[in-house]
C-alpha cells in the first residue's frame, strides 16, 4: 500500500472535538487504501505557553532544557490522536521525533535533521498501524531532544515523506490565507 503523510497544525488540533475531527480524516485516508503517517504540532498555544511559563522561572533557560521543554507539546498531541484514532476502533502508536528516527545536530531551537531511521515507522505500518508523529523534534547521537524551529512541523511532515518515499504529503491547515510561492 502507498503511504501518505499528513500534517496537522496546532489550531487543527486544539481541542477534543477538533482531534476527533482530524482522527476521522486519517481514518478515512486509510481506508482509501493508503498507509498513513501523520505529524502533529502542539495543541493551539501550547508552545507559547511553555515559553512564557519557562520565562517566568528563569530569564536564561538553558537551550538544552527548552527544547526538551517545548518538544513536550508535541508529544502530548500526538498522543491524543494516536487515542482518538484507537477510540475510532483502528490501530494507531504515537511516536516522538527520536522513536520516528529523526536525528538531527545539536543546534537546540534551530537543529538540522541530519538523517532519518525511518526503520520503526515501517515497521509499524507493517504491524496495520496508523503513524501518529510528534513533530518539530529529533534527537542528537547522544540522545538528547532538539527542536527545528517555530513552525517546523511542517519541515518534519516533509523529511518524513522524502524518507518514507510517500506518494504524498498533504499539509493541513484551518488557518485563513493563500501561499503566493512554493513553500
Amino acid at each position: 500500500m502507498p503511504i501518505v503523510v499528513h500534517k496537522y497544525g496546532g489550531t487543527s488540533i486544539a481541542d477534543a472535538e477538533r482531534i476527533k475531527r482530524v482522527a476521522r480524516r486519517i481514518c478515512d485516508e486509510h481506508d482509501s487504501g493508503h498507509q498513513v503517517v501523520a505529524v502533529v504540532s502542539a495543541m493551539g498555544d501550547t508552545t507559547d505557553r511553555l515559553t512564557d511559563l519557562a520565562r517566568n522561572i528563569t530569564s536564561s533557560p538553558m537551550p538544552r532544557e527548552m527544547d526538551l521543554l517545548l518538544s513536550t507539546g508535541e508529544i502530548v498531541s500526538c498522543t491524543l490522536v494516536a487515542m482518538a484514532i484507537q477510540e475510532t476502533g483502528y490501530r494507531a502508536v504515537s511516536l516522538s521525533g527520536a522513536q520516528a528516527g529523526i536525528l538531527t545536530d545539536t543546534a537546540y531551537s534551530r537543529a538540522r535533521i541530519t538523517g532519518m531511521d525511518t526503520e520503526r515507522i515501517h515497521r509499524e505500518l507493517e504491524l496495520g498501524n496508523i503513524v501518529i508523529v510528534a513533530g518539530f523534534q529529533g534527537i542528537t547521537e547522544d540522545m538528547d531532544v532538539t527542536t527545528l524551529g517555530r513552525g517546523a512541523s511542517d519541515l518534519t511532515a516533509v523529511a518524513l515523506a522524502a524518507g518514507l518515499k510517500a506518494e504524498r504529503c498533504e499539509i493541513y491547515t484551518d488557518v485563513e490565507g493563500i501561499y503566493t510561492a512554493d513553500p
